[in-house]
């Protein structure tokens, strides 16, 4: 499962951790994430910050708040898709989670970072970024 492209790399040791995480991107919108505030915040880190496609970046207490107002759509139900995936150790419980994220035409590339714990996986910064319309890598 190894490819030429960093983004979408996935070494063999790293399948089974691989396996694990993809079923919770989207993050927020995959009910193995969560469904709840309370869920989400016990999958984020206290620091936990994001940079959203716009370039501007979000506190962790700015996102639940904005998810308490707004609940989140389940990304499989609006015919969200999510491809080339990779993931790479940044440490020894830490990784860096990529792929695509097609929202129905709108293409971004995401990448969160994963940190597990003993009470399970928890993300601690997760950014987004628009893939331009003519870019083909």
């Amino acid at each position: 499962m190894e490819s030429e492209s960093p983004f979408t790399r996935i070494a063999q040791d790293l399948l089974p951790v691989f396996e694990e995480l993809r079923k919770h991107e989207p993050i927020f919108h995959r009910a193995a994430f969560g469904r709840s505030v309370e869920d989400f915040a016990r999958r984020m880190a206290q620091d936990y910050w994001e940079v959203g496609a716009s370039g501007r970046w979000y506190s962790r207490d700015f996102i639940l708040k904005h998810l308490e107002r707004h609940p989140p759509v389940e990304a499989e139900t609006a015919g969200w898709v999510c491809s080339n995936f990779g993931l790479r150790a940044l440490g020894s419980h830490t990784y860096l989670l990529t792929y695509t994220l097609d929202q129905n035409g709108r293409m971004t590339r995401r990448a969160t970072i994963w940190e597990r714990r003993d009470e399970g996986w928890r993300i601690l910064y997760h950014q987004g970024t628009i893939v331009e319309a003519d870019d083909q890598s």
